[in-house]
């Protein structure tokens, strides 16, 4: 019971880093129908971003408490990330925005691979120890633990879920992404802006996802510029799970992701009778994009942006 309880606890962190990610993803294909597969790269730029300025306010503010250099250090990842997303729609997809659906898809992936060798270049390919800035002693939860990081984690998942939702329902910014999504050309006639609202969402995505990556590399120990690929596209199947193109719909994708990758390590062993390790968790991500695709391609929640979170 108390290994349920503890893969249940690294399975809602693990599931709350997916949701973030996947509000990306879902973000962008309900407003312009684009799967933007180099959302995992801007993860990584705010990984290691995050990494360079802790170390830099490290060597220049010997004496700060680790919150603080950790806040700073998320808040110059964020606008970093902010803006290279922004480049990479003006840029990228813009152009291709009347193009077939193939052509962005292709250049997304290359946008993707593009990324990743630039981040090799500047940051080497060595995988980066990134710093402890938080409290280690973990907190006993019954007979399972749960470690300051893990808390944060959560509570930051939940403070940037509720104010995304706030956003996309309460807002001027919401609903014109609302109407840009449910018909660009009508919204326009109306005195929305497409072009602002679409860069807009990129913008927003990117810092959920530069908040992801921190939180990913804090949770794990290292960053490295291959680090963003798996969780990107774990990430796009949480997405796909819960029904893209729907608020909602990515958050559940991605908690349920988590709980079924962090449930199933900890008992594939029993399972398989000692055949298949903890390592294996992966399949598990890809075994439930296949059955969903099959079953139920709209995913859980299948319903676009436009209607409400």
């Amino acid at each position: 019971m108390d290994i349920l309880l503890q893969q249940i606890i690294n399975g809602l962190v693990l599931g709350s880093m997916y949701a973030l990610i996947a509000l990306g993803y879902t973000m962008v294909y309900g407003i312009i129908q684009l799967i933007n597969f180099a959302h995992g790269e801007v993860l990584m730029i705010g990984a290691l971003t995050s990494w360079s300025c802790i170390g830099m306010m490290q060597a220049a503010m010997p004496g700060a408490p680790g919150w603080v250099i950790l806040l700073l250090a998320t808040l110059i990842a964020c606008v970093v990330a902010a803006t290279l997303n922004f480049v990479i729609e003006k840029v990228a997809y813009k152009p291709l925005r009347t193009s077939p659906r193939l052509a962005p898809l292709i250049t997304a992936i290359g946008m993707s691979i593009l990324l990743q060798t630039l981040a090799m270049i500047i940051w080497k390919p060595n995988y980066k120890p990134y710093p402890t800035l938080l409290p280690s002693t973990p907190f006993q939860l019954g007979g399972a633990y749960i470690t300051p990081t893990q808390i944060l984690i959560l509570g930051v998942t939940a403070v940037a879920l509720a104010s995304l939702v706030y956003l996309v329902n309460h807002t001027n910014l919401g609903r014109a992404m609302r109407a840009t999504a449910e018909n660009p050309r009508v919204a326009s006639l109306m005195g929305v802006k497409p072009d602002m609202v679409i860069s807009a969402t990129f913008i927003i995505g990117a810092i959920l996802a530069a908040i992801a990556g921190i939180m990913y590399a804090s949770n794990y120990g290292t960053a490295q510029h291959t680090m963003g690929f798996l969780p990107g596209l774990k990430a796009f199947t949480a997405a796909v799970f819960g029904g893209i193109g729907n608020l909602a719909g990515a958050v559940v994708g991605g908690i349920l992701l988590g709980l079924i990758e962090a449930i199933g390590s900890g008992y594939i062993g029993t399972l398989t009778g000692g055949l298949l390790g903890s390592h294996y968790t992966d399949i598990f991500a890809f075994i439930v994009l296949i059955i969903i695709l099959t079953l139920r391609p709209s995913g859980l929640l299948g319903e676009r942006v436009a209607d409400r979170a």
